[in-house]
């Protein structure tokens, strides 16, 4: 089901909770929101639609991807760069990484390990500060 986007810095500054199988219902909630939004916005965390747990769904070319309880266990090529949110106006300085591992579940819950470079790293980094409770 699609969900209004939370605009409350507030509730964006939170820690988000580990998902279990029970919060399989906010997956969906997740992608079916990115998807109507997709002209203007390439990932989202639980907290953008108002959940505080910790998933995030990511636009990978033409698929939506889900990423449950994702940790970035490593990190390369440091660069700054200016970012914008759906949940907030403006556009704000952060600091990325070109290269990062992520250790997540799928969509089924199953555990996964992988590399990202480049926009893709810098989606999934932009969506994991959402989950630790980073305004950017």
């Amino acid at each position: 089901m699609i969900k209004p986007i939370m605009h409350d810095e507030l509730f964006l500054a939170q820690k988000a909770e580990l998902a279990s199988n029970s919060d399989a219902s906010v997956i969906t909630d997740l992608l079916d929101t990115l998807e109507a939004n997709k002209e203007v916005c390439v990932g989202m965390a639980a907290n953008m639609i108002g959940v505080n747990k910790r998933i995030i769904v990511c636009q990978f070319v033409a698929l939506n991807v889900p990423l449950v309880n994702p940790k970035i266990t490593k990190k390369s090529g440091r660069y700054n760069v200016k970012e914008g949110c759906l949940s907030l106006v403006g556009e704000r300085p952060t600091q990325r990484y070109d290269a990062i591992t992520v250790d997540y579940l799928d969509k089924s819950f199953h555990p996964q390990t992988q590399k990202f470079s480049g926009w893709m790293a810098q989606i999934i980094q932009h969506e994991v500060d959402h989950c630790e409770g980073l305004i950017i």
